[in-house]
């Protein structure tokens, strides 16, 4: 059964440096100031011993189960660990019932995947405080936690730690004869540790594991040696993961914004994860949102380009969708459509109380001229130009304005549309609502 306690008797070197170093006591954190620091939330819950169920969201290795470690060990409660994936009904049973004689903390594991009948068996052990849960999750909870089961418990968003929080918790490992390598003897300047606890992204957890790795082969603690270790690990963005999400958001707001390095950046992290697709169809939609008329001789370039850079595949697309991306970026951008169709689609949901004008209405059948269907329809074609003024908008938004060109971007289409609003409608549309 996975069930252990907050922290093993027989510590034994098997076991990775990271799980070795977990903190006994809430002071013993490393990082997540703003959760356990003095006076913070989870800190003040330890001094109260007025523990509250919790989920904590973030990236891996930036500290969930150490906290979950620390708030056993600051309150003498039994930590015991349960991972929602592949953990046992016979399993969660047996930790509840441990919970009748003692509060028990429960490391509940990718709390995201636990199951219908498991979360309703947790529920009334969560509000008689019989189980102080500490669901962790790379997840968003407010996207994929039951709302049930997400009502009952607080929701605080851990982060990467900083590099000095890293090096502070290898600097503790490489000193701790007890639970780290400080009986090993190891030599190892502080500027390699600054180094290593740059590069590993505030996981924390890397950073000690691959540390230990390079100390027990028995190779020098150098850059070279580190370098091999977390080079094929230090990159990790599962396209499920909301990191994944949160970069793609990124990247179209700062080409939108038409910040030129920050696009580069996002399109270099999507790039670096391969995917193709999530670039080629943010990039499609930005050409339609926000530049939209003001460069329609950009249209077809930008998606021939993008058909290209699919056909040629990574790694030389990254070229063809980074020149896109400039482009797209340094053009000035505007969002006029945007604004008129969704101006338009408000009206459209009661579009039962705008009727289209009849000489608009099909007219191709028997008796449409008894039901005034198509009476009085003029034909553009038969007219000077292709064109006749009639009003085509239903009366009930006779005044209606839905583009609202951009005087300065597109002064070509802000002509030409307000000289056909007055011959249609009498005015240029500039007052109307």
């Amino acid at each position: 059964m996975p069930v252990h306690t907050s922290m093993p008797l027989n510590m034994n070197d098997n076991e990775p440096l990271a799980y070795r170093m977990r903190p006994r006591k809430i002071e013993d954190v490393v990082g997540q100031r703003h959760l356990v620091g003095p006076g913070k939330p989870i800190a003040m819950m330890v001094a109260a011993h007025q523990l509250s169920s919790m989920i904590l969201y973030g990236p891996p290795g930036t500290g969930k189960t150490s906290i979950a470690s620390a708030i056993a060990g600051s309150t003498k409660y039994p930590l015991r660990m349960f991972n929602a994936a592949n953990g046992t009904m016979k399993d969660l049973k047996e930790i509840a019932d441990e919970s009748f004689t003692t509060p028990v903390v429960l490391l509940l594991d990718e709390i995201h995947r636990l199951d219908r009948v498991k979360q309703d068996y947790l529920l009334s052990f969560i509000e008689s405080g019989q189980l102080i849960v500490v669901g962790a999750t790379t997840e968003n909870p407010y996207l994929n936690v039951a709302p049930a089961l997400r009502s009952r418990l607080i929701i605080y968003e851990v982060f990467p730690l900083k590099p000095d929080d890293v090096f502070t918790a290898l600097k503790r490992a490489l000193g701790d004869a007890e639970r780290g390598l400080g009986d090993r003897g190891v030599n190892c300047t502080d500027d390699v540790l600054h180094w290593l606890a740059e590069r590993t992204n505030g996981d924390v957890r890397l950073a000690l594991n691959s540390l230990e790795i390079v100390v027990k082969s028995g190779s020098p603690v150098d850059e070279e040696h580190l370098s091999d270790i977390i080079s094929n690990n230090n990159f990790d963005m599962d396209a499920a993961e909301d990191m994944h999400y949160d970069t793609i958001s990124a990247f179209h707001e700062s080409v939108k914004g038409s910040d030129v390095d920050a696009s580069l950046y996002y399109l270099a992290v999507l790039i670096q994860a391969g995917d193709m697709e999530s670039i080629i169809r943010r990039l499609t939609v930005l050409l339609f949102e926000d530049i939209e008329l003001i460069d329609i001789g950009m249209w077809g370039d930008v998606l021939e380009a993008l058909r290209v850079a699919r056909e040629v595949g990574f790694p030389k697309a990254k070229y063809i969708l980074s020149t896109v991306t400039i482009a797209m970026a340094l053009v000035p951008k505007t969002n006029s459509a945007q604004v008129a169709i969704d101006a338009a689609l408000e009206d459209a949901k009661n579009n039962k109380l705008h009727p289209a004008p009849k000489f608009t209405q099909d007219f191709h059948y028997k008796g449409h001229e008894a039901l005034g269907r198509g009476v009085g329809f003029k034909n553009p074609h038969d007219f000077p130009h292709h064109f006749v003024a009639q009003q085509y908008l239903p009366e009930s938004l006779r005044d209606r304005v839905y583009y609202k060109p951009d005087a300065d971007a597109e002064e070509r289409f802000k002509k030409m549309h307000e000289r056909l609003h007055e011959m249609l409608y009498g005015h240029t549309g500039e007052a109307a609502v």
